[in-house]
């Protein structure tokens, strides 16, 4: 009787070549159940051509909130489903992560074989975050469905997250202050800046710091953020 083949997963990393070269032998250690196809120290490099195979799973180091717009922007660009191997203990920031496309959440401490294990289901199609996880998810889900009722200008306020609406508030309560003057406020660089405003901008449907402006006083960001830090 002939055996049946079954398609090895395959598998793109993305991380520091410290840390890449130990998943590449990690993943290598799985074959045939997984295939390697390449790695690269940048999110921003290109995955794989055609030729060498269609990555069905991105393995990215995710070490704070600088890497949740690069996740965003992954996830747009490529049909592959992306776990994250992290360190972090910031549940919000993991939250913003499953919400804008990561499939699956493996920490560090966690034995290297629940990171194999964490890849095989979330190519089949199943979430791979704790049990808390999915509680919080689901209940801002429930919430924020509560709250906005048809109100799309809600919806699109739902998507923020809580770095992105301090920042919104540092912008619109000094519109004319500089870039380098509201990033020393927000104890972040100017290219961190701009890759927040990025993402604010694509959420909110505005081109301009102006029209951030505009939208912030409407709805009332810049007093709701104030409030958070008092």
């Amino acid at each position: 009787m002939q055996s049946i083949r079954i398609q090895a997963v395959r598998v793109f990393i993305v991380a520091p070549q410290i840390v890449c070269w130990g998943l590449e032998r990690l993943v290598q250690s799985a074959h045939p159940s997984l295939e390697l196809l390449g790695s690269t120290s940048y999110i921003t490099d290109p995955l794989p051509p055609t030729e060498a195979g269609v990555v069905d799973v991105v393995v990215v180091d995710f070490d704070g909130e600088e890497s949740l717009q690069p996740i965003i922007q992954l996830q747009q660009r490529t049909a592959a489903k992306i776990v994250i191997l992290t360190a972090s203990r910031d549940v919000q920031l993991l939250d913003s992560a499953i919400r804008n496309g990561a499939r699956g959440v493996v920490r560090k401490s966690d034995p290297p074989g629940i990171l194999l294990k964490a890849i095989e289901k979330v190519h089949e199609g199943e979430l791979w975050v704790d049990r808390g996880a999915v509680g919080r998810l689901f209940l801002e889900m429930a919430r924020q469905k509560a709250a906005q009722g048809d109100d799309p200008e809600k919806t699109k306020i739902a998507t923020l997250t809580s770095r992105e609406r301090q920042t919104i508030a540092a912008v619109a309560s000094d519109a004319s202050a500089p870039a380098k003057v509201i990033a020393e406020r927000l104890c972040i660089s100017e290219h961190t800046l701009r890759n927040h405003l990025t993402s604010i901008y694509s959420k909110l449907d505005v081109s301009s710091r102006l029209g951030l402006y505009a939208f912030a006083t409407r709805h009332s960001l810049i007093e709701g953020e104030s409030r958070l830090r008092a």
